[in-house]
């Protein structure tokens, strides 16, 4: 796994599933993490986790919807560790599951302001400081930006906004060293699982719970990708299925 040895990294919905298991794989690697989440109070796993990785760690409360609460986050994680190197922006959701004419107009709008302001709004505080030590942003995406899915209208719109976000950053930014990547994670065994299962709506809904990946595997995708060597990737789309990507990444074939 890649060293990250001094670095600070932000990781949004670090409560639960890949942003859980990120936040544990970049604490081992060596970097400061920074779990910003609705619920990070009560994340016992995640807290517990980064005590026995012995790295300094500070985990905050935050709605990323909300732009006062991603500044104020985001404020507060530079000044207590002098900058930020990398931000993984993993916090979303999959709600509301249903054909587009039945779903709730404000469910609908909440998810965008999830899965694409929220990232946005992380990505507007953070970027002075990543810039500063031209740093790294993943953000985690999915097949679904892609293709359409059935019943996922508002989270396939939302995920595919976030790939052109990525692709901005990357026209925009990345002359002043900023590296930013989409990266598919593929289907993982966590909640936003449960709720696909629990729907039956989709071809996605009818995957056995074992052929599920396990969040561990994107996690440490993910640390590759906030250290050095990923470079020339910067500004793609990537997918943990990709098989050279997955060599690169130190991922079993």
């Amino acid at each position: 796994m890649a060293r990250l040895d001094g670095k600070v990294v932000l990781v949004t919905g670090a409560s639960r599933g890949i942003g859980l298991a990120a936040s544990l794989a970049l604490a081992g690697s060596g970097a400061t993490v920074v779990g910003l989440g609705r619920s990070v109070g009560g994340a016992q796993d995640l807290q517990a986790g980064l005590a026995a990785a012995g790295r300094p760690h500070l985990l905050l409360p935050c709605d990323v919807a909300d732009w006062e609460s991603v500044s104020a986050a985001v404020d507060q994680a530079r000044d207590r560790f002098g900058g930020i190197d990398a931000l993984v922006n993993n916090a979303g959701v999959v709600d509301p599951i249903g054909r587009l004419g039945d779903t709730d107009p404000a469910r609908w709008q909440a998810n965008i302001a999830i899965n694409l302001c929220g990232a946005y709004f992380v990505v507007r505080a953070a970027l002075p400081a990543l810039l500063a030590r031209r740093g790294v942003v993943v953000n985690v995406s999915s097949g679904a930006a892609h293709r359409a899915v059935e019943g996922w209208s508002a989270y396939c719109a939302g995920k595919a906004g976030l790939a052109m976000l990525t692709r901005s950053l990357a026209l925009e930014y990345g002359a002043e060293g900023l590296r930013a990547y989409g990266f598919q994670p593929g289907v993982v065994d966590t909640e936003m699982q449960v709720q696909i299962r629990a729907s039956g709506i989709n071809e996605v809904s009818r995957l056995r719970r074992e052929d599920l990946a396990r969040p561990e595997d994107p996690a440490r995708a993910i640390v590759w990708l906030c250290g050095e060597e990923a470079g020339d990737l910067a500004g793609q789309e990537l997918t943990i299925r990709d098989p050279d990507f997955r060599r690169r990444a130190g991922l079993a074939a």
